[in-house]
This record gives C-alpha cells, structure tokens and sequence, in this order.
C-alpha cells in the first residue's frame, strides 16, 4: 500500500467527484498554472487512493497540466457494490478508466490527456488502452478502411508506475492468497490489525513511519474498501495474463509509453519491470532512493520524469 507523506492539499487542488457514464468517482483535480499544457488520469493500485498521488499535484499543476487523480470502483470514496464481484473483474475497471477519460475529454480546454495506472492500476490502465485500441480496430474493419493504425486513441501517453507484465512476485501473491481467503470470514479492522504486525516484521515491505495524521488516513482508507473489490482485485493480481505483446502492439502504433519504477520493488522486481519496458519499447526511468511508490516517496523526481515523458 502507497503511504502518501501529507494529506493538505496544495493551493490548486480540490476534490470532487467525476460523473461518468459509469457512475461518479472520488476523485482529486489540480488545476494548471499558466498556459495549459495538457492534462493527465492518475490512477491507483491495490489498497490504495487518489490521495497517492498528492504530493505529484503541485509539481505537475505548476508545470501546465489539468491533473485528475481517483479512487477506482471499491477504493476508499468512491465505493461500489457489496454483492457484484464482477463490477471488480479488471475489464470493468479498464471500463471505467475510458469512462473517465470520456468524462475529462469532454470538459474540453485542457489539451492532451496522458493516462498513467500505479501498480494494479498500470493493469487495469492496460486493459483499457487493449479494449480501447480493439474497438478502434474493429470500427476500422467495419468501415473498411485499409489505413495503418487504425482510429486514434484518446491519450496521448501511456505510464506504467510500479507495476508487472503478470503475476506479483511469488512472496507477496501468497501474503495476497492469504488476505483473499480471510477476507469471507474476517473483519477488515481485524485485518488491519494482523496486516500491521506483519509489515512491521518483513523487511522487504519497510516504509517510512507516517505522521500520525497519515497513520490515521491509512486505517480509515482501509476500512473503506469493498471487501468484494479486494477479493476480485486480489485473486487478478496472483494470477494476472501477460499481455504485454498485445500491448507492444498499440505502442508501435503510436501510443508513446514510459515504465517507471524505483530502485527497489516488493510487488514485482525491478528487473522484470525493465525487461517488460524492453518488450513493450517503452522508455524506462527508475527513480532513486524510491521503491514501490516514487510517487508518494521521491515525488518531485517523479513529476520531472513524467514531464519529461508528456513533452
């Protein structure tokens, strides 16, 4: 889980909630200082929220850019359905991704929009831009048009932060097997209380000790989410499908990708985060002294490789 290191928001920002075609969305909205240089969907990863994203706002509004960071369907508050696993399948999360970015296009004003997805958000962004790009081909074929490429796609970028070509790391599957499996039967504060004492004995998981402002945020963030949402999430993330080389495929067509990561990574190992950049022929930046969240760990060395990324 991302341990964001403060929860004020800075100056441009505020919160509110996106209305889509898929129902409303928590959501927190930067807006750009001076010329507008574009805009950008930041989406979280497992356990996570919006407020992961807070200390890239400023850095990234200063810069020129409409910044729109959410809580998926099941996060913290935005919610979702106690009895619908399959409102939680990643197809109807990358459903929700191109939801919103119908939602941001529309409000128009704000330029290109780059998609970005955190750890299990780089998946459910990657199911997105597939089921995006097979539409757009399918239209392509209906209409019968022989052009390469197909339609375009509605971003203008793609960033995959933290985040694997399939399954998480062996280790940290079975510690998500195990939270799939009392997830029936346990209570989340109960959880939450075991999850603790675990972190504080596994080395590889060592964060910063957070404010006691932060310390509260992640309990109350926590007995947020959807219990249905963690299991359906969970269970993809074990067992997740590479598809990287249909993914390759939408990049050489022109979509422009980025895989940034840290030095250090307990979900998957950085390694293998580079080779799927090689695969993918994204670009590649590992960001120093950060491990599985530079966003919230090394954020003003984030937002420049992201700057660098949107042009």
């Amino acid at each position: 889980m991302s341990t964001p290191p403060f929860l004020t928001l800075p100056p441009s920002a505020r919160a509110l909630r996106v209305v889509t075609a898929r129902g409303q969305f928590a959501a927190l909205r930067a807006e750009p200082v001076g010329t507008v240089r574009g805009s950008a969907l930041l989406v979280p990863g497992f356990t996570g929220s919006k407020e992961d994203f807070i200390a890239l706002l400023e850095p990234l509004a200063s810069a020129g850019y409409r910044v729109t960071a959410v809580d998926q369907r099941g996060q913290y508050e935005t919610g979702g359905p106690h009895d619908d696993p399959a409102a939680y399948a990643v197809a109807a999360l990358g459903a929700d991704v191109r939801a919103l970015t119908e939602a941001l296009t529309a409000e128009g004003g704000t330029g290109p929009l780059h998609l970005l997805g955190h750890s299990l958000g780089g998946q459910v962004v990657r199911e997105a831009v597939l089921a995006a790009a097979s539409e757009a081909a399918a239209s392509e074929v209906a209409a019968g048009s022989t052009a390469p490429g197909g339609a375009p796609l509605p971003w203008a970028s793609l960033t995959l932060m933290s985040t694997g070509p399939g399954p998480i790391d062996p280790a940290e599957a079975e510690r998500t097997r195990l939270l799939v499996e009392v997830l029936p039967t346990m209570g989340l504060e109960e959880i939450w209380q075991v999850m603790q004492q675990m972190e504080k004995a596994d080395e590889k998981r060592a964060r910063r000790v957070p404010s006691p402002e932060v310390a509260a945020f992640l309990h109350r963030r926590w007995l947020a989410n959807v219990p249905q949402a963690l299991i359906a999430t969970g269970s993809h993330l074990v067992a997740a499908p590479d598809r990287v080389a249909e993914l390759a495929d939408v990049i050489t067509a022109g979509l422009p990708a980025l895989v940034l990561s840290g030095v250090q990574d307990y979900a998957w190992p950085v390694p293998e985060q580079t080779a799927m950049a090689e695969r993918l022929g994204a670009h590649r930046v590992v960001v120093a002294d950060a491990g599985h969240s530079p966003n919230a760990e090394q954020p003003a060395a984030t937002a420049e490789a992201l700057l660098a990324h949107w042009g």
